[in-house]
């Protein structure tokens, strides 16, 4: 019978990998809103009452209300497509992750094809990138991540196609992509120069190829020219003062965030990690073990682990050994895309460990935080990398290679679960905080934003302004634990009267500061995602005794 399977996936390999993503996918397609979610879906929600103006209206979102299009830091398109899904399935979680399946499927089915221009065993390198922890996580989600990377990997296949055939169409597809990647995620901008350098090392000179990659240029300049005139400033631009701006504010030493880029990178990308021990002979290891103990020496320096104080009551030695663990990970994956330049300095090779460069430099210098969602557009890259290796050596070893990659599905899902676990948590907490203060004529506002705003608000709660919400003697203030731009309340003007708990993932998270995890932002901790005891999600509640409006401060 698994002959029979094996020769079915074989004939129909497209029809195979879309039931496997499927069935990798499907189990969370009830999670709850997350992170930045509520954003895509408030969006999306004016896109129904105003399609030409996807950012023009208010939200709470930070100390106090600002303008969206001052908020977001990302295009419309997901947007547009989730007011569609919408449309369609309405607003509920199942129906809204149910339509997010087919840019995951995209993605998958896009890397096949890809590959089979650059490997003979294509089904591998598709693999590889669905069994990631990055992947999974960021395809269980509502942001812009996956569709650009769909779009993304689609525009490459179009484009590497274009240039073996001659095919002006072809290039053509791949300009349109490009465009349609770039409203999608800013990040896509890299592909016009990443395509260009493809180009000039395969053909050295101009060409033809010029033109298609004027359509995404002018892409831009449409987008810069009708957002400054709807909000006042080109939003491309307004993201990147944005960036600036953050990562001086949060104050990471470059040297600190290249070293969590490491550990990000090995653990986002942690399937292919675990096919190190195929991927690399002795003489390398020893060279990347090397290279380990540098890292080693930043974590003694203080480097990294000065700046998470909340790790540092947690477990710091078992946070570290995990750091180390994936540092080294991430390392090899940079080693194997330089590897193959020199190996095979075409245009292929150049492509793909541009591909896998750039994105970690962008990640680790100039994002203005080291995520799990900026490092996704490496996994296709470094899949096809590390089978194009594998078929390099004398012999491919396909049980040793389904070892491994049940290893990295295996963690892939816990992480998956993990933060499911998490969304799940957030949202029962503010159900409870909800149904025993919701009723009342007190009016019951609370701090933080992500899932929690979106199902406070929902319930009907309100989202505290630190600048003019009338807080008033007798109303319920209720304040998350794990969540962003918090402001404990003044004791005297307030009394704590309840505590609600609730528990997500006991031995995993991704987004915890005692544990050291930080998938969505390494200001929580240096790695993706961390084992370790993870403490239950928790509400403060608070009724206030005198009038008050908080004044904002340095806590997250």
């Amino acid at each position: 019978m698994l002959d029979t399977l094996r020769d079915k996936a074989a004939r129909h390999p497209y029809w195979a990998l879309a039931l496997v993503t499927l069935a990798a996918l499907l189990p969370f397609v009830a999670k709850p809103f997350n992170i930045d979610d509520p954003l895509f879906i408030w969006a999306a929600r004016q896109i129904h009452a105003h399609p030409g103006d996807p950012y023009g209206f208010n939200v709470e979102w930070g100390w106090r209300e600002f303008p969206m299009a001052k908020v977001t830091e990302n295009p419309p398109l997901a947007c547009y497509y989730l007011a569609l899904a919408a449309g369609i399935f309405g607003w509920g979680e199942v129906g809204l992750h149910m339509a997010f399946l087919l840019p995951a499927l995209a993605v998958i089915l896009g890397t096949y094809r890809l590959a089979r221009h650059f490997c003979r065993s294509p089904g591998w390198a598709a693999l590889m990138t669905l069994f990631t922890p990055v992947f999974l996580v960021s395809a269980n989600t509502l942001m812009c991540d996956v569709l650009m990377l769909a779009f993304w990997i689609w525009a490459v296949a179009f484009w590497v196609e274009g240039m073996e055939r001659q095919s002006v169409g072809r290039l053509v597809t791949a300009g349109v992509l490009v465009a349609l990647a770039i409203i999608s995620k800013y990040y896509a901008v890299c592909l016009v120069p990443l395509l260009a350098a493809h180009a000039l090392i395969l053909n050295r000179r101009l060409g033809r190829w010029v033109l298609a990659l004027l359509i995404p240029v002018a892409a831009i300049v449409l987008y810069q020219l009708a957002t400054s005139s709807l909000y006042g400033a080109g939003l491309l631009g307004a993201a990147a003062h944005y960036a600036r701006f953050a990562t001086g504010h949060f104050g990471f030493s470059k040297i600190s965030a290249c070293a969590t880029a490491l550990a990000f990178t090995g653990g986002c990308v942690a399937t292919a990690v675990f096919f190190a021990p195929l991927l690399w002979q002795r003489t390398t290891s020893l060279i990347i073990a090397t290279a380990g103990a540098a890292i080693v020496f930043v974590l003694v320096a203080g480097k990294v682990f000065q700046k998470y104080a909340a790790t540092a009551e947690g477990s710091p030695a078992f946070t570290e050994i995990q750091f180390v663990f994936w540092a080294l990970g991430g390392l090899s994956l940079l080693t194997l895309a330089a590897v193959e330049v020199r190996r095979r300095p075409d245009a292929v090779s150049w492509l793909l460990a541009l591909w896998v460069w750039g994105t970690f430099l962008f990640a680790a210098v100039i994002n203005w935080t080291v995520n799990g969602r900026s490092l996704l557009p490496l996994v296709p890259a470094v899949a096809i990398l590390a089978v194009r290796r594998l078929e390099g050596m004398t012999t491919m070893r396909p049980k040793p290679m389904a070892v491994c990659l049940a290893l990295g599905a295996a963690l892939a899902f816990l992480v998956a679960w993990a933060d499911f676990s998490f969304s799940c948590a957030v949202r029962r907490v503010a159900e409870r905080v909800c149904t025993k203060n919701g009723h009342s004529s007190a009016t019951l506002w609370f701090q933080g934003h992500w899932g929690f705003q979106f199902y406070m608000q929902q319930l009907g709660a309100a989202p505290v302004d630190f600048k003019s919400s009338p807080l008033k003697p007798g109303d319920i203030v209720a304040v998350p634990s794990n969540n962003t731009n918090l402001m404990p309340l003044d004791p005297a003007r307030s009394v704590l009267i309840d505590l609600v708990t609730e528990k997500g993932s006991s031995v995993l998270a991704t987004m915890d500061t005692s544990t050291g995890a930080g998938f969505y932002s390494s200001v929580w901790g240096p790695l993706p995602f961390a084992f370790g005891h993870v403490p239950s999600e928790y509400a403060r509640v608070y009724e206030l005794r005198q009038p008050s409006v908080a004044v904002p401060g340095d806590s997250k």
